[in-house]
């Protein structure tokens, strides 16, 4: 070995990658999930645990089958599948508008700092759940009253990303925008906001998540014609693999609204990547 390099080994701290890192990921995830699908298949058939309480694997595949079924060909389930669909999405975009607006108010404002703020951490803190019963009597029985509560539970992580995005700026990018004589609302465009975006983008992450809990949850308590409504009556007749294939099912349209996020995010904020540096190996 050189010289040089030695002293650089000797010099430079050097990271070490553990054997788990050397993994693929999707050789992880296999594994992962098949450890768990087999310790389900055991536990199913072991007669530890009631079918009603757990279903075996075998059932819950073959309602994950039917339910798919009748998704593509377009039966009652995909247009229960649409109105959970349209839920989310409708709260979600008045989430975003809530919370941005919130954020900004927060985030900018003294008054909003001091006394906006204290009020939305205490509506937090309630059992948000709680308030579908009003959303139901304000609002009724139709799709208003889900779409009220999707976008009352997941406005709070975006208006924290906003505000908490909008205080990341840097002290030198501050002063050179207080240095130049620009404009308040010149600073919150052009440096504030920009700057924050990988903030605002974890608070969507969060949302975008949540949402469909809120959509789903106001359809258990409140009626109405989506999955939710298909999970209510599945489980009053007992029907526990159809409860499993349909919430397995609302999960990926929860994988689908965060991997849209994921995907916005990489678009606007494509300077704010980790690190693609592979650790040293010794």
């Amino acid at each position: 070995m050189p010289a040089d390099a030695a002293a650089m080994t000797d010099t430079v701290w050097v990271q070490k990658v553990s054997w788990s890192a050397r993994v693929p990921r999707w050789v992880s995830m296999t594994v992962l999930m098949a450890l768990f699908l087999a310790t389900w298949h055991l536990v199913s058939i072991s007669g530890l645990v009631s079918p009603l309480i757990l279903p075996t694997l075998s059932d819950t595949v073959s309602d994950l089958g039917f339910v798919g079924r009748n998704l593509l060909s377009g039966g009652y389930m995909l247009s229960a599948f649409w109105v959970t669909t349209k839920e989310v999405l409708v709260g979600f975009a008045i989430a975003v508008t809530i919370g941005v607006t919130l954020g900004i108010l927060v985030g900018e404002t003294t008054f909003g700092e001091r006394a906006v703020m204290p009020y939305i951490v205490a509506i937090d803190t309630m059992p948000k759940i709680a308030f579908a019963p009003l959303f139901v009597s304000w609002l009724g029985f139709g799709i208003g009253s889900k779409v009220a509560l999707a976008a009352f539970i997941s406005v709070f992580p975006i208006v924290v990303g906003t505000a908490a995005g909008l205080h990341a700026a840097d002290a030198n990018g501050r002063m050179l925008f207080q240095s130049i004589r620009a404009s308040r609302l010149q600073t919150l465009i052009m440096l504030k906001i920009p700057s924050g975006l990988p903030q605002f983008f974890t608070g969507l992450k969060i949302a975008s998540i949540s949402v469909v809990g809120g959509a789903v949850a106001g359809e258990l308590l409140g009626g109405g014609q989506g999955f939710g409504e298909l999970i209510r009556a599945a489980a009053s007749q007992l029907d526990t693999p159809r409860v499993f294939s349909l919430i397995i099912y609302l999960s990926l349209l929860g994988v689908l609204m965060f991997g849209l996020v994921t995907w916005m995010q990489h678009k606007f904020v494509f300077w704010d990547r980790s690190s693609t540096t592979k650790p040293v190996q010794s």
